[in-house]
């Protein structure tokens, strides 16, 4: 693996690790919550150098944050830039082992 920009850190946030990712999985693709100014990329890179994997595609989205309700008291939640990665066959990442 190639020496990685601590950059990259800052790009690519978390795994998303929903029903809905692992089913994604099946399709070769890999979802990760990424900096609201990231752009594709820069995503594309960053997984690209973390993971040392090919990607195929990157598409993007932004979900707005939620009106709730914590302890009884109004609240919003944050809006969350998500990434969908679409990786290249016969490239895998395995995002329940961590970095």
């Amino acid at each position: 693996m190639s020496t990685t920009d601590p950059r990259h850190y800052d790009v690519i946030l978390s795994p998303v690790i929903t029903e809905k990712a692992t089913l994604a999985s099946d399709k070769n693709q890999v979802m990760f919550k990424v900096a609201r100014n990231a752009t594709k990329p820069q995503i594309k890179e960053a997984v690209e150098k973390l993971f040392d994997v090919k990607v195929k595609a990157v598409n993007t989205l932004v979900r707005k944050g939620k009106h709730k309700a914590f302890r009884g008291r109004p609240g919003v939640q944050s809006d969350v830039k998500k990434a969908v990665v679409t990786l290249e066959e016969g490239h895998r990442i395995d995002v329940t082992s961590g970095l």
